[in-house]
């Protein structure tokens, strides 16, 4: 049998990572392997690892020893073996996979491609245990470098489609501007340009001197601040904010500079995984924005598959278009995979940079 290779990050430090390495067991019925060629590294990994107890990530995967776990990755993968009579050998499949070199899963076959029925998955959004595959997926674009673009991108600029519909629906609540802290995160570029394309008065975004010009060259903001400058946020509009920094001073400096005239404060990600937490004493009470519930909302009132033509659009066009800000870099193998991903917890990756990772050596 195979070694399987896994990297694994210390749950209550998760700087620290290690590579576990074990022999493959034996399919069980009904179980699948699926090799995973590649993934993505983005600041979205962290962040799972970060709530990775209050929203279930380390469940996904669960590691072998008990304080470790392994961080899910959104990347490609080759079914190699199945002990499913209705499962066939040699699809390539996108979905969530293990940072490791192949996964094992209790799989059902589906309309779409296949599904984790793994005893420890049951409770999971169904987003989070599909694997699409590459024939039947609806948004699949051919070539590697599309895989890798949509293997960065994909989710991330699902959460930000599913963020502007959210709004949008609501009509921006009345406001004409929105604010967008971590500006030049992933999901925060997807979310800008959306909310650009929506014609409103004033999309702001909040990011650090060091990013600042990065971020004005997308061309999706009308304004960029850096995060010293909350205090020029513009007066008079109403307004809503969305937050993917997760940094408590932050987002208190926001509401107090907006006070009242916020009127939702939508908190998605935290790219500053080591900024404190805290409340707010002006304005709403920031609230937690879980993008599967609103995928699977959007599934069912538009239809499947009228959500997946919106999506696929827009996620092309958002795919091309990054083609002008993003470059791609890839790495291989167990050690270039860990260096990898302590570089972007410690964040010297900068937003113009896009890492696939794959734990084979070649």
């Amino acid at each position: 049998m195979s070694t399987v290779h896994c990297l694994e990050q210390r749950r209550d430090d998760l700087a620290r990572t290690r590579t576990d390495s074990r022999p493959a067991e034996p399919l069980a019925d009904g179980e699948v392997r699926l090799r995973v060629e590649r993934f993505a590294l983005t600041a979205n990994n962290v962040t799972y690892g970060v709530i990775g107890d209050l929203l279930g990530y380390w469940n996904f995967f669960p590691a072998e020893e008990e304080g470790w776990g392994r961080i899910p990755a959104m990347g490609w993968a080759e079914l190699v073996e199945s002990a499913h009579p209705e499962i066939e050998t040699g699809g390539r499949y996108y979905g969530w996979y293990p940072m490791a070199t192949e996964c094992t899963v209790a799989a059902t076959p589906t309309g779409s491609g296949i599904r984790d029925e793994s005893a420890h998955r049951e409770g999971q959004a169904p987003v989070y245990r599909s694997f699409a595959a590459t024939d039947l997926d609806p948004l699949y674009a051919a070539g590697a470098d599309a895989e890798d673009r949509h293997a960065l991108l994909r989710g991330l600029f699902a959460t930000a489609f599913v963020a502007d519909e959210y709004f949008a629906e609501r009509d921006y609540l009345g406001a004409g501007t929105v604010v967008v802290l971590s500006a030049s995160s992933k999901t925060a570029i997807g979310f800008a340009q959306r909310a650009a394309a929506r014609g409103l008065e004033r999309v702001v975004g909040l990011t650090s001197a060091a990013n600042a010009a990065f971020v004005e060259s997308l061309g999706y903001y009308d304004e960029v601040l850096a995060y010293d400058q909350i205090d020029r946020i513009p007066d008079g509009a109403d307004a809503v904010s969305v937050d993917l920094a997760g940094n408590g001073p932050l987002l208190e400096l926001v509401h107090r500079r907006l006070g009242e005239r916020l009127k939702h404060s939508m908190v998605i990600g935290m790219s500053h995984h080591d900024a404190p937490r805290g409340g707010v004493s002006a304005g709403p009470e920031p609230a937690l924005f879980f993008a599967p519930a609103e995928i699977q909302k959007r599934a069912e009132e538009w239809g499947a598959e009228r959500y997946g033509e919106l999506l696929a659009s827009a996620l092309g066009e958002f795919v091309a278009g990054s083609r002008g800000w993003l470059a791609i870099e890839r790495c291989h193998g167990p050690d270039a995979a860990a260096r990898a991903y302590r570089d972007l917890f410690a964040g010297s990756i900068p937003p113009s940079k896009g890492l696939i990772v794959s734990l084979h050596e070649s």
